[in-house]
């Protein structure tokens, strides 16, 4: 049985489609570094991501790996209708309407069949479609119109995007079929479930309620509506995705990345793990090497402390998606094993919280460090305590032994964590035994090599880590 150690602490997440759509190809992008998969649900069947699920966790049971699953819903989709004679080309400083009125649109205007945007919208306000090519302002609207004035012209075809930046949009983040994909996915047993158009702490909520524990709840932060609510939004989550392509459509380039390392900045302050996502190697849809500005951008989300980097089409549709993957692995390996990261990790502690736990696992990673110990051992039930050593961001591997596979799976999304699944022990003295055993079995740790162990006793207790315990490997 492969044990699968990887040697970098920054984990890899791929998308799958048709580019990497059997059991064979799904192997491959796991052995080649692949941690957590994403199943979009904005393409392909319901049927499509079951096999994928299913190739999946027989993957899991031949190496031995817990491997994480995340199904990210496709949230509301705002598009305009259809044009009665192909596309149209709108030309800058003419008049444009959108309008309730579901016929065939031409030149002067087109269906956008959502009445809240024409709730939401006054005179003034900008409309972007087609990813932010067009750009359109609002000089009059009611209830079923707008008629607007064309700012950047182009081509616009039907079915095209539609975003309304700047304005919080009267919509639940889960459409209905959000919430068919929702039960789907969460009868099937994904780990995570990804959350798109989040805008307000109530979007969450709402998705919490209907989800009952089933599943970990990843909020994809792609609208600047939901900056205003930052702070709130990260609390409620249980991980977060900085998603660069849909927030530069409505916000101006530049200030993406300042919000890229306030948002890393703030989830690893709350333990959270975070997720930097879109065109991080795009080129390589389409070429087998990424340009040098894109192997730079994945290395600066890296340098930033993010638990994960994604590949989208890369992995889903692209050319080359093993490639992909393997150049990713080299970026993250070639920034973590620089004296540069590591000063810029040791100089962004965040303090401790003045609980039992967060003492313990403070002191854990500074005894680490301090004897030079070959690796951390956690023991945890819920992930909590994982995720708070994952937070210190230790210079030594972190392994996790939890007796709940779901955790270990859910796991797999953070930083430097190596998990296994074990069955339950209640004597401690049996579970420092097992750690030893494990580090070993791992390939963590070597005989002569020492271990630094936390634990809660009694054990079985979620969140009451109390007990910090060095171990020599025999």
């Amino acid at each position: 049985m492969a044990l699968m150690r990887r040697y970098r602490s920054t984990k890899i997440i791929a998308t799958l489609g048709p580019a990497t759509d059997n059991k064979e190809s799904i192997r491959a992008l796991f052995d080649s570094g692949i941690d957590v998969f994403r199943f979009n649900f904005s393409h392909g069947t319901q049927a499509d991501h079951q096999a994928r699920f299913d190739a999946i966790r027989e993957i899991e049971a031949e190496t031995g790996r817990p491997i994480a699953i995340m199904s990210d819903l496709q949230g509301p989709k705002l598009r305009v209708g259809t044009f009665a004679d192909g596309p149209i080309e709108l030309v800058a400083g003419r008049r444009f309407r959108l309008d309730l009125d579901p016929a065939p649109g031409d030149i002067k205007r087109v269906s956008l069949p959502h009445r809240e945007i024409f709730e939401a919208i006054s005179a003034g306000t900008e409309l972007l479609l087609d990813d932010g090519k067009i750009r359109l302002k609002v000089t009059k609207s009611g209830p079923d119109f707008a008629e607007t004035k064309v700012i950047n012209g182009g081509p616009l075809s039907e079915r095209k995007g539609v975003n309304v930046p700047n304005v919080t949009l009267p919509l639940s983040a889960l459409s209905d079929k959000d919430r068919g994909d929702l039960r789907y996915a969460l009868d099937m047993g994904t780990d995570w479930v990804a959350l798109s158009f989040v805008q307000r702490p109530e979007d969450v909520a709402e998705a919490r309620r209907l989800i009952g524990g089933r599943a970990a709840i990843l909020i994809k932060l792609e609208k600047p509506a939901a900056i205003e609510h930052l702070q709130e939004l990260v609390e409620m989550s249980d991980a977060v995705m900085v998603a660069r392509g849909d927030l530069g459509v409505e916000l101006p380039p530049e200030k993406v990345p300042t919000l890229q390392k306030r948002i890393i900045r703030l989830c690893r302050s709350l333990g959270k793990p975070v997720v930097v996502a879109t065109q991080m190697l795009d080129s390589m849809v389409q070429a087998p090497t990424p340009t040098r500005a894109e192997a730079s951008d994945v290395a600066t989300a890296v340098f930033d402390s993010a638990d994960a980097v994604m590949l989208s089409a890369e992995t889903a549709a692209g050319d080359y998606p093993i490639e992909s993957v393997e150049m990713m692995d080299r970026i993250v390996q070639e920034v973590e094993a620089s004296e540069i990261y590591r000063s810029i990790i040791d100089a962004s502690h965040d303090a401790p919280e003045p609980t039992v736990s967060d003492a313990i696992t403070l002191a854990a990673r500074q005894v680490a460090e301090t004897i030079n110990a070959a690796c951390i051992v956690t023991f945890t039930t819920s992930g909590s305590t994982t995720l708070r050593a994952s937070r210190e961001r230790p210079a030594v591997p972190q392994m996790c032994i939890t007796t709940s596979m779901a955790t270990a799976r859910r796991l797999a999304m953070a930083w430097g964590v190596h998990a296994v699944h074990m069955e339950e022990e209640s004597r401690f003295s049996a579970v420092v035994t097992r750690a030893v055993e494990l580090a070993r079995q791992q390939e963590l740790a070597q005989p002569g090599d020492k271990i630094v162990i936390t634990a809660g006793v009694p054990m079985g207790t979620p969140g009451s880590t109390n007990v910090l315990r060095i171990e020599r490997v025999k």
